[in-house]
């Protein structure tokens, strides 16, 4: 919401802030009660069916959106554009959907079986910023919001691989606050 005031884009926070908070609290809550309420095996068929969620989008939406011809650009009307123009084959999101896929199921099965709930979790809350973005825009707003759908689906995508390693870093390096998520987990 910060960003989006300072940034120039004021339309956007109120958006940004509710949807933004509705996102961290399914995740926490999904989290939290989803671990506490699920067997060994649920883990299991729970990590895969995250897996193969998180396989497709980037395949799919990487395909349909981002491979062939693209244009990227950096700066603002103040000082200018820098615009770089390359291709990106399918081939490219394809392997990088087959990659996620395996590390998820990789690391769910074989370390750590909570691994695959946390990315279910993450999942339902970026599917709920999706949404919340493409209502707000096309009800509040009235822009064409279904074009910002693909942007946003990558927006979730990139938060799903920086938050999970980052929570883990976390309570690699603070073990009591892992110790009290822990806690809550199971009351």
């Amino acid at each position: 919401m910060f960003a989006d005031l300072l940034l120039g884009f004021p339309h956007y926070a109120l958006g940004t802030l509710l949807t933004k908070a509705c996102e961290g609290a399914i995740v926490g809550f999904l989290s939290r009660q989803t671990l506490r309420s699920i067997s060994h095996t649920q883990w299991k068929i729970l990590t895969l069916l995250a897996a193969l969620s998180v396989g497709f989008l980037i395949g799919y939406v990487g395909i349909s959106y981002y491979a062939g011809s693209v244009e990227a650009s950096i700066g603002s009307p103040a000082t200018g554009y820098m615009t770089a123009n390359f291709v990106i084959p399918y081939a490219f999101w394809i392997t990088l959907g087959i990659v996620a896929l395996a590390s998820i199921v990789y690391v769910g099965l074989r370390y750590d079986p909570q691994f695959g709930v946390l990315v279910f979790s993450v999942l339902a809350g970026g599917l709920e910023m999706v949404v919340g973005y493409f209502l707000y825009e096309q009800l509040i707003l009235g822009v064409a919001a279904i074009a910002e759908v693909p942007v946003n689906i990558g927006q979730m995508t990139v938060g799903l691989i920086v938050s999970i390693p980052v929570v883990r870093a976390v309570w690699a390096r603070m073990p009591s606050i892992k110790e009290e998520f822990n806690r809550r987990r199971t009351e």
